[in-house]
């Protein structure tokens, strides 16, 4: 394994690399890449579209431009292809959601060593947060899962199910997904009240609303109602400690009809903790916005599902963003 080799010059622009991070934030907070759209546009004719003011318009088209996320020609601004296709609101491939959703962060990772000194998160959790807030998160969470669903559920066999819980679906991308993917399922999203009129919105524009419904409830506090043969459990273990994942994890299985298969997607681990990079570094964001959380790894994932009485339990073969994975067994 190839050992980094740090220079001062590197860890410099290491910590100093959130200058970027939030020049992209600002420009997508101001919505620049949709406002300039297919235009070739000045400054002034920006800073007018974002009223703003011109000298702060000018010098982040200018930073934009260096980051090589606007074009600049004779004076004019433009979108490159990528900034259109990705960051303009007009794109279905937009990722601003996601984008805003760690801007909300921003704040909390500013004191991480609070967090860490004390053990104890500095935020609120998503569901906790200002409509906003949410209405950024769950739809970061459909524009990432929109990226994946349709590879992923070409990858795993439910031709013979019917039943489908998406346990903490948020909109129901998955589940939409699955059902689209599987003519014959049908399916259940299960999470909290506040992320109803997502669910209903995403089902109802892919016209499922006959084959999805959407469930309100805390599965940490209740029970989960209905009978399953399959469930679908993805990015919910991350935001709770061990205990609490058995319990959620036991709960599915009670659920499930014998011979009834769960999955569970997560950001894995190996089996010292410090590798990959992505999933360590997440797990610190757990720690800053949660109590217990944090990211696991594939033996901790697997002992859970065997404590449980899920048997032949294997990681689907699948290549997904951020070393996540996902565990399947059969109960």
């Amino acid at each position: 394994m190839k050992t980094q080799q740090w220079t001062p010059d590197e860890l410099l622009r290491l910590s100093g690399h959130y200058w970027q991070s939030f020049t992209l934030h600002a420009a997508v907070v101001l919505d620049v890449f949709t406002q300039i759209g297919n235009d070739r546009l000045t400054n002034d004719n920006i800073a007018q579209r974002l009223n703003g003011d011109t000298r702060g318009v000018t010098m982040l088209l200018n930073a934009l431009t260096a980051m090589k996320l606007l074009g600049k020609a004779e004076g004019r601004y433009f979108n490159t292809p990528e900034g259109k296709q990705f960051l303009s609101k007009n794109s279905p491939e937009y990722i601003g959601y996601i984008i805003m959703h760690h801007h909300h962060l921003a704040d909390s990772w500013a004191r991480l060593d609070q967090a860490v000194k004390t053990g104890a998160s500095v935020r609120k959790r998503a569901s906790d947060r200002n409509e906003k807030a949410l209405e950024n998160f769950l739809m970061g969470m459909f524009n990432m899962a929109m990226t994946m669903a349709p590879r992923l559920v070409a990858a795993v066999d439910l031709s013979n199910r019917r039943h489908l819980l998406d346990l903490g679906g948020g909109p129901g991308t998955y589940a939409i997904h699955f059902c689209l993917h599987n003519p014959g399922l049908k399916a259940i999203v299960y999470d909290l009240p506040a992320t109803r009129p997502f669910a209903l919105k995403s089902i109802e524009t892919f016209g499922l609303s006959d084959r999805i419904e959407f469930r309100a409830g805390d599965y940490l506090k209740k029970n989960i109602r209905g009978r399953y043969d399959v469930a679908w459990l993805s990015q919910i273990l991350h935001a709770e400690g061990p205990s609490d994942c058995r319990r959620i994890i036991e709960k599915v299985v009670s659920v499930l009809e014998p011979g009834g298969s769960i999955m569970i997607h997560e950001f894995l681990l190996n089996d010292t903790m410090d590798e990959p990079l992505f999933p360590a570094l997440f797990s610190m964001n757990m720690l800053l916005g949660t109590a217990g959380g944090q990211a696991y790894s594939q033996t901790q994932i697997t002992d859970m599902l065997v404590d449980a009485g899920v048997r032949e339990i294997r990681r689907i073969p699948f290549n997904l963003p951020n070393h996540s994975g996902i565990m399947m067994g059969t109960v």
